[in-house]
């Protein structure tokens, strides 16, 4: 049940991160997952080690919208680098 819970939350908090930011986001329904996760991840130590905000055994909406906007955070770096990286279609296309 673990696993389950954590990539419905993860599901969860990865959609509404990407409702938040504008624009459409070349993820699918995994990455959406994962993204939701580290957020969470990431947004817990933040909240309970760096600004002692919140509880690391009870959930509180404040931890939620920490989750969330690390959520955001990530998917803004994500994109950054994928554009970044070089277009590996565009290449083929030229060396045909």
């Amino acid at each position: 049940m673990g696993i389950l819970s954590w990539a419905l939350w993860g599901l969860f908090v990865g959609a509404f991160a990407r409702l938040l930011k504008p624009g459409r986001q070349a993820i699918g329904f995994w990455l959406t997952i994962l993204l939701g996760i580290g957020g969470s991840i990431l947004g817990g130590i933040i909240a309970t080690k760096v600004l002692h905000v919140a509880d690391s055994d009870e959930f509180d909406i404040g931890s939620f919208f920490i989750a969330v906007g690390t959520s955001v955070v990530i998917l803004l770096v994500w994109e950054r680098v994928d554009r970044m990286l070089p277009d590996r279609k565009r290449q083929d296309e030229l060396r045909r």
